[in-house]
C-alpha cells in the first residue's frame, strides 16, 4: 500500500486517466474528489460489504424456505 500525505487542493494521479484530489480536511476525515472514466465503477468499501452480506442472508433465507417447503410436501402438509 502506498501511503501519502496530501494537503487540500493537492492531487494524486493513478495511471493516465484517474485523478484523486483532496478537497478538504474535516476533523477525523477528509473529502476527496475522483475524476475517472465514466465506465469505471467507484464504490465505497462499506457499501459493497453491506450489499454482499445482505445477498448472503437473502440466499440463506431462500434455501431455508426451500427446505421447509420440501419437508412440508414430503409430510403431505
Amino acid at each position: 500500500m502506498l501511503v501519502l500525505t496530501r494537503k487540500p487542493g493537492e492531487r494524486v494521479l493513478i495511471g493516465d486517466d484517474i485523478v484523486i484530489t483532496v478537497l478538504e480536511s474535516r476533523g477525523d476525515g477528509i473529502r476527496i474528489g475522483i475524476d475517472a472514466p465514466r465506465g469505471l465503477r467507484i464504490q465505497r468499501d462499506e457499501v459493497v460489504r453491506a450489499v454482499a452480506e445482505a445477498n448472503q442472508e437473502a440466499e440463506a433465507a431462500a434455501h431455508t424456505d426451500d427446505a421447509e417447503d420440501l419437508i412440508k410436501k414430503s409430510l403431505g402438509l
